[in-house]
């Protein structure tokens, strides 16, 4: 699974950084952004999963790897 977030939705709410820390950040204006490649590490799928559907804007897009 990889996570990415469209900037062009995202309103910086922060709900993704909060919910899943291990897969988003804060930068400097408050938005959110996936540090490195995206990947998903094993076991934090459910965390994204959840900073997904909590996004308002629906900025953040789970990708499921074949």
């Amino acid at each position: 699974m990889k996570v990415q977030i469209d900037p062009g939705r995202c309103q910086g709410h922060g709900r993704c950084y909060d919910l899943a820390p291990g897969q988003f950040e804060e930068d400097d204006e408050g938005y959110g952004r996936v540090p490195g490649d995206g990947a998903v590490p094993p076991g934090e799928e459910q965390a994204a999963r959840l900073a997904a559907a909590n996004c308002p804007e629906r900025a953040v897009v789970l990708t499921e790897e074949a």
